[in-house]
């Protein structure tokens, strides 16, 4: 599976993220908890000078090591810029003839009946005797 590129025998402190930096060597960071502010800033661990092979994942693995494994979903990385293809039209479109606008017929409006006010709920009371016998 995964082959070791370097034996740096690291032992991994918690709050603690260990990377691979630019420059291939192996590197640590603070990571961030909850309502903590991280102090920036990066600490050089071991010094491996691993030259990074493209589609390739480089890791630190349970024992210390630094590891690599093929990447399955990997893009070639280039420097160059990639050059932008021009979209070629392959059929001349033709313009379509503009349509003349009908005038509309004049609706007219029928007047809606003006509503009744809703019925108020009234919040009275049942009289006392009722509820007396109710219970």
């Amino acid at each position: 599976m995964a082959t070791v590129v370097a034996k740096t025998g690291i032992r991994r402190e918690k709050g603690w993220l260990y990377f691979v930096d630019k420059a291939g060597d192996v590197s640590r960071v603070r990571m961030q908890r909850s309502g903590q502010r991280v102090p920036k800033g990066r600490q050089k661990v071991a010094k491996c000078g691993i030259d990074r092979e493209d589609g390739w994942l480089y890791f630190i693995d349970k024992k210390g090591n630094v590891c690599k494994v093929k990447m399955k979903r990997s893009r070639r990385r280039t420097t160059a810029k990639r050059k932008t293809t021009t979209r070629r039209r392959t059929t001349a479109r033709r313009k379509t003839p503009a349509r003349k606008k009908t005038a509309r017929k004049k609706t007219t409006r029928r007047k809606t009946a003006a509503k009744k006010p809703a019925r108020r709920k009234t919040t009275r009371r049942k009289t006392t005797a009722k509820r007396r016998a109710r219970r």
